[in-house]
């Protein structure tokens, strides 16, 4: 059975989203602020979390970068905030998807899906370059024997990228395939994710080589 975890201050937006999950055959739990909604991650599985950004005690956005450092679950956030700077900075924290109040529950529900179908899609497949390991179905990259730190953004990015090998991606189709949000000319979210990829990679950073006035790719020649 798929669990939600629903994550706002605000009762009745809680209500309204547990209803809706229900009626599409999830499981709920619910958290008032941040610091209860990790509580909960420690003590049961998630399929995904829905995470409002303005709460007392633990906010949004500082929930979420504790989420990722401890947890492997895809995180759609919710806010009253629209402008580009809070979106592009949700994205950087490796949130799955920004859904901007008032919202539809039924759009709500259709971003779960595709967030979980997402997630689900990958076939087992390894992909071994040197001493760099990439395991797409279970969501793990070692090196040289050793697993990698990656957010699950940054794992989410170099599956794209290793799944296309020596082929240049441009910003633009990373954006759209590993974040699927609509790009309106800021790059600077997957610069920064490669720069940390690159990072927890190792020796093996010159796998993603950057083409340049385009994107990367994933050279394995």
């Amino acid at each position: 059975m798929t669990r939600i975890l629903i994550v706002d201050d605000e009762a009745n937006i809680r209500e309204v989203v547990r209803e809706y999950c229900e009626m599409n055959g999830y499981e709920t739990e619910e958290a008032a602020d941040g610091e209860e909604a990790i509580a909960l991650l420690k003590q049961m599985h998630f399929d995904v979390v829905v995470l409002d950004v303005m709460m007392p005690r633990m906010d949004g956005f500082t929930a979420c970068r504790e989420i990722r450092r401890e947890f492997d679950v895809p995180v759609i956030m919710l806010s009253a905030r629209q402008e580009e700077y809070d979106k592009l900075y949700g994205f950087d924290l490796g949130v799955e998807d920004y859904v901007v109040k008032p919202f539809s529950p039924k759009e709500l529900m259709a971003r779960i899906r595709v967030v979980l179908e997402r997630r689900r899609s990958h076939d087992r497949k390894v992909i071994r370059y040197r001493g760099l390991e990439i395991d797409s179905l279970g969501r793990t990259v070692r090196v040289d024997g050793q697993k990698a730190p990656l957010t699950p953004k940054e794992i989410d990015l170099l599956l794209f990228l290793s799944a296309h090998p020596n082929i240049a991606l441009s910003r633009k189709q990373l954006l759209e395939e590993v974040w699927n949000y609509d790009y309106f000319g800021d790059d600077r979210t997957v610069d920064t994710h490669i720069k940390m990829l690159r990072h927890n990679l190792g020796e093996y950073r010159d796998c993603i080589v950057t083409v340049r006035g385009m994107g990367y790719k994933f050279e394995t020649r």
